[in-house]
């Protein structure tokens, strides 16, 4: 029997020696590896801290020792300890356990996760909050140190430095996010990486003065600033102790043993302790320790080649990379930001052939909108690429340094709209809506290539001040016989006599095609209003809608202040006197596949008839 089935809880770590530990973190990495080919997700983040967590669960086995996952990309291995591993094959799908912390799904998740930076900030809470209750137990925040570039944890540092009593950052150092670190923090970290002289250094001057007779003890209470001296001498630097840490390392990540005995080490200390951990991303699994970026986030796998079951073919995110290179040849006043997302969001080929025009901001997406909206403010002409569920962290920057600014600044919004797997954190269905709430901005919703092509060259050329264009994660959707992209506002599709208006926009079009066909099978004629700019409304849209019996709009994304809403508001101020129905979201949407949420929310083309079919025939 492995080691692996005999854990159930961290307290079934408790009686294994150290071989039996380095064993246990082998069947570990392999159960992952397994695991990931076969269901997706997070794969070289979490080869990367199998030992480290071992090592934490095995110094803080109780519930109430608290840790909080940042963003969450690397804590499989906390699931598998915490009496997840017989359902970690259920990961990221439907029903099954999440690919990240979630305080809902077990009492061992301390936090709910899934975007960067945000650890520290939370451990502090749980840390004061524990305080205040009297309550025993450690808390410990794990941040990578691509999480670091991200404003949000800045912010933790330096209200935790005051915390009163032991509070442990662990700052997980791969040299990654999902792209290669950039920015001054990922210099800093790799200065400290190449001088371990400090630590040697630090330790012989604390045991030098604590083994001094008589003098020894007073001396050492002036160890601290001793060790500054020192650090000063060997770094010039002295960032996390002037924020109020006592820092210790950087140690390998990967020794068990040291990492057993440092974390011994440091729960006894009666302070704010950052300990800073060297790890490898990808580590144990070849593939990914090579290419570690390409395996951050993967879809089904060959185990023994490393390839993806299924190529992927053309996308969103890679034709826009290829379009924004068509204009920027063009025009020398086109630049490229991206928040940590070059390949993700399609600007490696932009980055290689401009590489003077292009700006990867690390983890900081409020910091990449107002560097946008200076950019603009100097005659230039930014482009800010970056996931949707990422942008929403720069709502006040998109009000503040952008439109309020009008300065024209283009907003390419991958994976907008729902994208599965990744669940509640990662699901684009919120930008619609908080883009709907600020004067001044347009926004496009292209459902196929062409349109995107279209819509990219009116947002950099034809329409003034910030213009946002969002699209859908992965390729195409299905496209009706003779459709063609018009580049217009909005567009018709379908009999204009029948009496049942369909409204959506983006890639929900192409359910709304299918759902067209099944109504008309079934003696029901509707007709398709596709609005390809969802802000500003276009009234002409609204006035058509006006001569329809019914009017029945499908919106993926959150139904609050969406475009939905909007369009029935605006259908009442014209008079509209038949029936509005509007399907939306209105809640977070679990992890599934794609297809599978659709169809849960009643979003597919089969949701679709039901919805047109009851209302209609009551």
């Amino acid at each position: 029997m492995d080691i692996l089935d005999r854990i159930h809880s961290p307290a079934d770590l408790q009686d294994l020696d150290l071989t039996q530990l380095n064993q246990l973190c082998s069947e570990i990495r392999r159960r992952i590896i397994t695991t990931v080919s076969h269901t997706g997700g997070h794969l070289a983040s979490n080869l990367g801290t199998v030992e480290l967590t071992v090592a934490l669960r095995r110094v803080f086995p109780r519930k109430c020792d608290r840790i909080v996952w940042d963003v969450g990309h690397q804590a499989y291995t906390h699931k598998i300890l915490t009496g997840r591993n017989s359902r970690l094959d259920t990961m990221r799908t439907r029903g099954g356990i999440s690919g990240f912390p979630n305080r809902f799904e077990s009492e061992w998740d301390a936090f709910t996760v899934g975007h960067a930076s945000t650890s520290i900030s939370a451990a502090l809470g749980i840390a004061e909050a524990k305080l205040l209750r009297g309550e025993e137990g450690y808390v410990i925040a794990v941040i990578g140190d691509g999480a670091l570039t991200g404003g949000l944890a800045y912010e933790g540092l330096n209200n935790a430095g005051r915390f009163p009593k032991n509070f442990i950052v662990i700052l997980n150092d791969n040299k990654m996010s999902i792209s290669r670190n950039v920015g001054a923090m990922s210099r800093y970290l790799a200065h400290i990486r190449t001088k371990p002289e400090y630590l040697k250094a630090k330790t012989d001057i604390e045991s030098l003065l604590s083994g001094i007779p008589w003098i020894g003890h007073s001396v050492a209470k002036t160890i601290r600033s001793t060790k500054n001296v020192v650090k000063s001498l060997l770094y010039n630097s002295t960032l996390f102790e002037d924020m109020g840490f006592y820092y210790y390392g950087p140690f390998d990540g990967h020794d068990l043993r040291t990492m057993l005995e440092v974390l011994q080490s440091v729960r006894s200390i009666d302070h704010p302790v950052l300990l800073h951990v060297v790890t490898e991303k990808g580590r144990g699994y070849s593939f990914a320790e090579k290419n570690p970026g390409a395996f951050h986030g993967v879809a089904r796998f060959d185990v023994s080649t490393g390839k993806p079951e299924h190529m992927g073919g053309e996308n969103f995110s890679s034709t826009m990379g290829e379009y924004l290179c068509g204009f920027a040849e063009q025009d020398p006043s086109i630049c490229a930001i991206t928040a940590a997302m070059k390949t993700g969001t399609g600007l490696e080929s932009f980055s290689r052939k401009f590489p003077a025009r292009f700006f990867d901001t690390g983890i900081a997406e409020e910091h990449a909108v107002t560097f946008a909206g200076g950019l603009a403010s100097a005659g230039m002409l930014p482009v800010v690429a970056g996931n949707r569920p990422f942008l929403q962290r720069a709502y006040d920057q998109l009000i503040h340094d952008t439109a309020l600014q009008r300065v024209k600044v283009v907003f390419c919004v991958d994976r907008a709209g729902i994208v599965g797997e990744d669940g509640e954190t990662h699901q684009g269905i919120f930008d619609a809506a908080f883009f709907n709430t600020i004067p001044g901005i347009t926004v496009l919703s292209p459902c196929y290539f062409g349109e995107l092509y279209q819509d990219l060259r009116r947002a950099l050329y034809e329409i003034p001040g910030p213009v946002a264009v969002r699209y859908p994660r992965g390729g195409q959707p299905f496209c009706p016989l003779n459709f063609r992209p018009s580049g217009m506002d909005w567009v018709r599709w379908g009999k204009q006599q029948a009496p049942i208006a369909l409204v959506t926009y983006g890639r929900l079009f192409a359910q709304a095609c299918r759902a067209q066909q099944l109504l008309r099978e079934r003696g029901v004629e509707v007709e398709i209003f596709k609005l390809n700019r969802i802000k500003p409304m276009p009234l002409e849209s609204v006035q058509a809608a006006c001569g329809k019996q019914a009017v029945f709009f499908f919106e993926e994304g959150i139904s609050n202040s969406g475009i939905g809403e909007h369009f029935g508001a605006q259908l009442a101020q014209a008079g509209f006197s038949g029936r509005f129905v509007l399907r939306a979201i209105t809640d977070f949407v679990s992890h599934a596949t794609p297809d599978q949420c659709l169809q849960a929310l009643g979003l597919d083309a089969n949701g679709m008839v039901k919805t047109i079919l009851t209302e209609w025939e009551q």
